[in-house]
C-alpha cells in the first residue's frame, strides 16, 4: 500500500465556485470512468476552489479536465504551504529531476499568478514572481506562446468582507490542461434552434452526463425528454441518444414557441435539429411520443444510463421567455432523506442540493445498477412504510398550490386595502 501511495503524483485542481456540491460527484465519476480513485489522502476542502488530488499519471489528470465542467484547470503540483516561507521550502524539496525537464534552456516559460479572493497590482506580481529566482529556470521567458506555464495560485479565503493581508494557502505548478468550462457557452439555451420554458442549461446538463459516466458508445435515454437538452450533452460524450415525452407536440415541434417575439414553432424546430446545429446528428437515435409511466420497452438490458429531469407535478408556465428557464419548479422546504427513491436494484451514488431561492431547492440524485431485475422486486419499495406520507410530485404539487393560492389571497386582500 505505501508502495502505491508514493507512485501517486499531486496534482492541484482549480474549481469554478458554483454548483458546490456537484462538483465532488463530477470529479470522482470522471475519475471512476479512467479507473481512477480518490485516495485517503486526499486534501479536500469541499467549498474551496483548491483541491490537492493524487493522481497516478498526468495523461489521467488530461483525460479528467476532456471531461469536467465543474473544474477550470489542474496542474503538477510543485509547492504548496501557508505561507511564503513554506511555499519556499516545499519547492526547495521538490525533486529537481522532475523539474528539470520543464527547465532546460531551449524552452521558453512564464508564471501567472492567480489569486481567490483578492486582487493584486502589478507591481504585487511582479514581486512575487522574483522571489522564485532560486528555482532553475534556464529557459526564455515568452509571454505570448510559451512551452511550459507555471501558475502561483493564492487561497485569501471564502469571506469577500475579511480579506486578510496574507493567503491562507500558497501553491505553485506546471500548468497541465484546462477544464470544458468553454462548453457552457458553446452550447447555452440563448443560442440553441429549439427550446422550452424549462430546457435545461447546459451546465447542468454537461453535469448530469459526467455524474451519469457517460461515454463513447454508450445508449443514453432520457424518459422526459423534452426538447432534449440532456440528449445533447450526452451525445457531446460520443453517446448515442433517445427519449420519449408524453407531449406530442414537444416531440415533433409543432405549437406555440417559447422564445420571445416569436408566435410559432418553425418547420425545423425539433430535438433532431438541436443535434445537428451540434454536429451531433450521427448520435441521435429516435425521440417517441409516450407516457413513462406506462412500460413500452422490452425486458433486458437497453441502456447504459438513463439521464432525465423528472416533471415535478405542475405544467410549465405558458409565458415566453428570452432564452433562459423561467419555470419555478420548487416549493417549500422539508426535506428529509427519507423521501429519496431506493430500489433493491439500485445504489445511491450521490444526492447533491440546487438552491432555488432562499427557500426552495432541487436535488440531482444519482444511483448505480448494482444487480439484475427479478420479479420479487417489482413492488419491493412499497413495502417500506417510510414512503407512505409522501407521495412523490403529488406531494409536492399540494404544496406548490397551497403556497400560490395563500399568495394569491394574500395579494388580493392588498390591493382591497
Amino acid at each position: 500500500m505505501a508502495r502505491a501511495a508514493s507512485a501517486l503524483r499531486r496534482y492541484l485542481l482549480l474549481l469554478a465556485q458554483e454548483h458546490l456540491e456537484f462538483r465532488l460527484p463530477e470529479i470522482t465519476s470522471l475519475l471512476s470512468l479512467y479507473d481512477g480513485q480518490f485516495s485517503g489522502e486526499q486534501e479536500i476542502r469541499v467549498n474551496s476552489p483548491f483541491w490537492i488530488l493524487n493522481i497516478p499519471s498526468e495523461e489521467m489528470a488530461r483525460g479528467l479536465m476532456k471531461r469536467t465542467v465543474c473544474a477550470k484547470s489542474i496542474f503538477e503540483l510543485w509547492g504548496h504551504g501557508r505561507s511564503a516561507g513554506e511555499l519556499y521550502a516545499s519547492l526547495k524539496s521538490y525533486p529537481t529531476d522532475k523539474m528539470l525537464p520543464y527547465l532546460q534552456s531551449d524552452s521558453t516559460y512564464k508564471v501567472h499568478i492567480h489569486t481567490f479572493n483578492k486582487t493584486l497590482t502589478q507591481a504585487q506580481k511582479i514581486k512575487k514572481i522574483d522571489a522564485l529566482e532560486f528555482l532553475p529556470f534556464k529557459g526564455k521567458v515568452s509571454l505570448k506562446n510559451p512551452e511550459h506555464i507555471f501558475w502561483i495560485l493564492e487561497d485569501y479565503g471564502m469571506d469577500p468582507n475579511n480579506v486578510p493581508e496574507e493567503p491562507f494557502h500558497l501553491y505553485f505548478g506546471r500548468w497541465i490542461a484546462d477544464g470544458q468550462r468553454e462548453l457552457i457557452e458553446s452550447y447555452s439555451v440563448k443560442k440553441r434552434h429549439f427550446i422550452g420554458n424549462t430546457s435545461m442549461d447546459a451546465c447542468l446538463s454537461f453535469i448530469m452526463a459526467n455524474h451519469g459516466r457517460v461515454k463513447p458508445n454508450d445508449v443514453v435515454y432520457d424518459p422526459f425528454v423534452g426538447t432534449g437538452g440532456l440528449l445533447i450533452s450526452s451525445a457531446h460524450f460520443g453517446a448515442y441518444v433517445c427519449g420519449t415525452d408524453i407531449d406530442y407536440n414537444t416531440i415533433h415541434g409543432l405549437g406555440k414557441a417559447s422564445r420571445k417575439n416569436q408566435k410559432w414553432r418553425g418547420p425545423d424546430e425539433n430535438i433532431r435539429a438541436n443535434l445537428r446545429q451540434y454536429g451531433l446528428e450521427k448520435y441521435y437515435l429516435d425521440a417517441l411520443v409516450s407516457d413513462s409511466s406506462r412500460p413500452i420497452w422490452r425486458k433486458g438490458m437497453l441502456f447504459d444510463a438513463i439521464i432525465t429531469d423528472p416533471p415535478y407535478g405542475i405544467r410549465e408556465a405558458t409565458r415566453r421567455t428570452g432564452s433562459q428557464k423561467e419555470t419555478v419548479k420548487s416549493a417549500e422546504r422539508r426535506y428529509t432523506e427519507e423521501i429519496i427513491p431506493r430500489h433493491p436494484c439500485l445504489k445511491l451514488i450521490s444526492n447533491c442540493e440546487q438552491m432555488l431561492s432562499s427557500h426552495t431547492s432541487r436535488r440531482l440524485i444519482t444511483m448505480e445498477k448494482v444487480k439484475e431485475f427479478k420479479d420479487q422486486d417489482q413492488n419491493s419499495y412499497l413495502l417500506d412504510g417510510q414512503y407512505m406520507p409522501y407521495r412523490g410530485h403529488n406531494s409536492f404539487r399540494e404544496k406548490y398550490f397551497s403556497g400560490v393560492t395563500k399568495r394569491i389571497a394574500k395579494e388580493e386582500k392588498d390591493n382591497q386595502k
